[in-house]
């Protein structure tokens, strides 16, 4: 059964300019194992993947019922993809019960999430 679901949509040019300012901000969305594999990518590869992140983390937020607080952060919210690249999603370091589907255009990110009951 489903227990919720999310979605969220975020501009790439303004992901972009606010990661251009400080590098504290994809610090403060992206875990350290999603950080080395952002360090990883390309220009404007950077920008997609650090936009759905925020797209998939505020989605899986809004699926859960609490939004990004201190109930659920950023942080604590991982989204890796496995060897196929399909992503799959984890909460506090353990897999969630759930489906997350990212998705780019030349100007957005989106994300929905659809968390299933345990």
């Amino acid at each position: 059964m489903i227990q919720g679901i999310g979605l969220d949509i975020v501009e790439l040019d303004r992901v972009a300019r606010l990661d251009g300012r400080n590098a504290k901000f994809r610090e403060r969305i992206l875990s350290a194992r999603e950080l080395h594999i952002y360090e990883q990518l390309k220009d404007h590869r950077k920008t997609e993947y650090l936009a759905g992140r925020f797209a998939a983390k505020e989605a899986f937020s809004k699926a859960r019922g609490t939004g990004i607080g201190t109930d659920c952060s950023f942080l604590d919210i991982e989204v890796l993809s496995e060897a196929s690249g399909q992503p799959v999603l984890y909460f506090k370091e353990q897999i969630a019960n759930g489906f997350v589907s990212i998705t780019h255009t030349q100007t957005v990110a989106a994300a929905q999430v659809i968390l299933l009951n345990s």
